[in-house]
């Protein structure tokens, strides 16, 4: 892990998608974050020790979706499949699909495995399994400011990935 000793600077972008903005300016306290993803090693070694089981591996609960064909109501997550053609990039749907048996375990559909991916970082866990795994590790998920904030390492502007600039200062 490491310090990062906090300041201010500007979250978010007028630039890309309309819920990265409005663009504003947010101070963050110091923090402690990690260096680097967590891996499929690190994941399975909380597995081991807890026999946490990822929302991913946990068929959803028909109360939730009553209108809901019950044969979709499986375990899985969503899976990039990429596409044949060009397709649109408005309509994600044309590279991601839901995939039953897909989770940490089985990154790239149910007859893959992790086992020559220990040391890549773990995919196909949500917030409420990094959570998990957080706590368990003594550590804490960093805020969104404090996310962007290390990833602008340290410029108040710095170009984000994608686009020529991180803001359009509305001032």
């Amino acid at each position: 892990m490491r310090r990062l000793a906090g300041g201010t600077f500007w979250l978010g972008s007028n630039e890309h998608y309309p819920e990265e903005g409005p663009a504003r300016q947010v101070a963050v306290d110091a923090f402690w974050i990690d260096t680097a993803p967590v891996t499929n090693r690190e994941f399975q070694a909380f597995v081991a020790a807890t026999g946490y089981v990822t929302l991913a591996e946990h068929a959803p609960d028909p109360n939730l979706y009553p209108e809901a064909d019950p044969r979709m109501l499986r375990p899985g997550s969503s899976l990039f499949v990429r596409p044949k053609a060009p397709v649109s990039l408005h309509d994600p749907f044309q590279w991601w699909h839901f995939s039953f048996g897909t989770d940490w375990r089985h990154p790239w559909g149910p007859e893959s495995n992790i086992d020559a991916l220990l040391d890549h970082p773990v995919v196909h866990v949500a917030y409420a399994d990094a959570e998990a795994y957080a706590h368990w590790a003594g550590k804490e998920l960093p805020t969104e400011a404090e996310w962007e904030f290390a990833a602008r390492a340290g410029s108040m502007a710095r170009p984000m990935p994608g686009g020529t600039s991180s803001l359009q200062q509305t001032e």
